[in-house]
């Protein structure tokens, strides 16, 4: 261990060496209490002398400025020292004071002794000039020998330490820069097609729900190209990968400047681009479709493009739900290939016959909750390990006499357009917990949809709910989407904070779909991540669909979270995601959607039964 010893008198220095040079070291118990009264680590002393005697090289120097250049060639050397014994009054030349702020300098974690027997100024101004103050100590000439040898030792030691400690720190930054590196090539890779690194049907469904509140005119024009499958079967499948990507960068250097080109699969690209109106619309449309008309050439074949395309146009205000935006666009795509191909349709209500049976839906809905048309069924949420029964997801369903079956996914975006989703909404929370009521201990999990949790004062509203029904709220998870809590993070934040305070069990359903972020997942403090469907049902296809569910259950471990799969739909998807270390299984697999009464059967079971597993798909959140 390198020491440094700056003093002006020869007889200083030969005192120095006697001590460093003696090696008898003192006695380590001495030394440990030494330790102790310079850093108060009394309690971390040891009991029992230890064998950790230090060999000290050290160097002499009878001047300020040769000392100072001495650190200086340490560093550029490496071979830095860990303790400085200066000396305050040595004329001629720069004082310790001066010696001391200029050594602190060049190397900030050196310990520096202040050896004096009188000096010019206080410690305060010593340690202003060469800080910080922990760094600083003091003796007072003349010293005893066994005091400096207990200070060197100590403070060695202390040196060694501080060393280990930043080199910890600089692996822990490290490590943080590489998840942060690891975190946006997930987001990335899950927002993006693999094939062209355009936007994919997530980015490009973000991009158009940000259109369709904005203020803007906008056109949504969906293209497929035409006799794509003849490439694929003729010149194979990497012919027709490269025609993809060379169709897809004419498409994003012929959309307008504020357009936004996604590949949403397949052959398969959709746009979004400001309008003034139809016709606008209609002739950028043609526009993109005569630049992909063209001769390409594909690994030495001349392949004759083509495509057809559908439009829909959106005023401002006029359609909320971007699903229902792109619906239009492909319907108005599917009449464009009725239609002999390689033209621009725009949709037009005649194309959607569906329009008129919703309107006719949301008239009976509002009837449907009075005549006992609704029920709800549980899907069960078992434990990894053991397959133990931990919860049940509430499904709605509506058997209409007029209609039949009704899906979820056609009446609840209807109710969600009116305020008949308050409505629906009590309903379930009544429902499922009357139902809970029932079960031996495991919770129930509904689904709350983006205008629910915008409702006015819905903590409280949903608290009275639950405690009128004299259900604890530890019982009660809510569901809620990516959508509902980024539309307004601020409130989302704030609304979720009441609701675990009141100790309600908060999911993020459907993760990975969306934009969240790792700031974003700490900061809603969540209990529960779902992993969509969607990547659990890719991970035996692609490598990308694995990675972000692996992903995704690392993330929620080291969150204390729990990790639900949802879409378990095969013996391998349920081995896979066991070896992951999902925490929780759902889906059709485990056990299909059930009414009340076999879930209480199956609640007081307690455990999973996978004899004769159901082999039918299942469509996601609504079972």
């Amino acid at each position: 261990m390198r020491i440094l010893i700056v003093d002006d008198e020869p007889a200083m220095h030969e005192s120095y060496r006697q001590v460093f040079g003696s090696r008898r070291g003192g006695n380590a118990t001495a030394l440990s209490a030494m330790a102790a009264e310079l850093f108060g680590d009394e309690d971390d002393a040891p009991s029992e002398p230890a064998n950790d005697a230090i060999d000290f090289d050290c160097a002499h120097f009878n001047q300020g400025l040769d000392a100072v250049e001495a650190i200086q060639d340490s560093i550029e050397t490496g071979k830095r020292f860990a303790v400085a014994f200066i000396d305050v009054r040595m004329p001629p030349g720069i004082d310790g004071k001066e010696t001391a702020r200029r050594i602190r300098a060049l190397d900030p974690d050196i310990n520096l002794v202040i050896v004096t027997g009188y000096s010019d100024f206080s410690p305060l101004d010593i340690s202003r000039a060469a800080g910080p103050a922990d760094k600083i100590f003091y003796i007072a000439k003349p010293f005893q020998a066994e005091e400096v040898m207990q200070t060197a030792t100590a403070l060695a030691h202390r040196w060694e330490a501080d060393g280990k400690l930043r080199s910890a720190i600089a692996l822990l930054e490290e490590q943080k820069l590489e998840l942060a590196a690891n975190e946006s090539r997930a987001v990335h890779i899950a927002n993006h097609d693999s094939l062209t690194d355009a936007p994919n049907r997530l980015s490009f469904l973000h991009m158009l729900g940000k259109a369709v509140k904005g203020d803007q005119c906008f056109a949504m024009a969906m293209m497929d190209l035409d006799r794509f499958k003849i490439v694929n079967d003729t010149l194979g499948h990497l012919a027709g990968d490269e025609l993809i990507r060379m169709v897809c960068e004419i498409l994003q250097t012929n959309v307008p400047a504020e357009g936004f080109v996604a590949r949403l699969g397949g052959d398969e690209f959709a746009m979004l681009y400001p309008v003034t109106g139809e016709d606008e619309a209609t002739m950028v449309a043609e526009r993109l479709l005569k630049a992909v008309s063209v001769s390409f050439k594909v690994f030495g074949h001349s392949v004759q493009g083509g495509a057809s395309v559908g439009l829909m146009v959106v005023e401002p205000g006029t359609i909320h739900d971007p699903i229902d935006v792109m619906r239009r666009a492909d319907l108005a795509l599917n009449e464009a290939k009725h239609n002999g191909r390689g033209i621009v349709r725009l949709f037009d209500e005649a194309m959607d016959e569906s329009i008129r049976f919703r309107r006719q839906i949301e008239g009976g809905l509002s009837e449907a909750i009075a005549k006992g048309e609704l029920k709800l069924v549980f899907q069960p949420i078992v434990g990894r390990d053991q397959l133990e029964i931990t919860g049940f997801e509430a499904l709605i369903r509506w058997c209409s006499p007029e209609y039949g079956m009704v899906s979820p996914g056609m009446f609840i975006p209807i109710a969600e357009e009116s305020n008949l989703i308050h409505e629906l909404g009590d309903w379930v929370i009544d429902r499922a917990v009357e139902t809970l009521k029932t079960w031996p201990g495991q919770y129930v999990s509904v689904n709350f949809s983006p205008r629910q949790f915008r409702r006015h004062n819905f903590v409280a509203h949903v608290m009275e709910r639950v405690a009128n029904a004299g259900v604890e709220p530890g019982r009660f998870q809510i569901e809620i989407t990516e959508t509902a809590i980024f539309d307004d993070v601020e409130r989302a934040a704030e609304t979720l904070f009441k609701l675990r305070q009141m100790g309600f069990r908060i999911a993020l359903d459907d993760f990975g779909t969306g934009y969240s972020s790792l700031y974003n997942i700490r900061r809603f403090a969540l209990d529960c991540l779902k992993i969509d469907r969607s990547f659990v049902d890719g991970m035996g296809r692609e490598r990308e669909s694995a990675a972000i569910v692996h992903s995704i259950i690392h993330l929620g471990r080291a969150l204390g979270m729990e990790v639900v799969a949802e879409g378990v739909e095969t013996e391998a998807q349920l081995q896979a995601l066991r070896l992951a270390g999902c925490s929780h299984l759902q889906g059709y697999y485990l056990a299909r959607p059930m009414d009340a009464e076999d879930a209480l059967v199956l609640a007081n079971k307690g455990y999973m039964g996978l004899e004769e597993p159901e082999a039918e798909l299942s469509n996601g959140t609504h079972g």
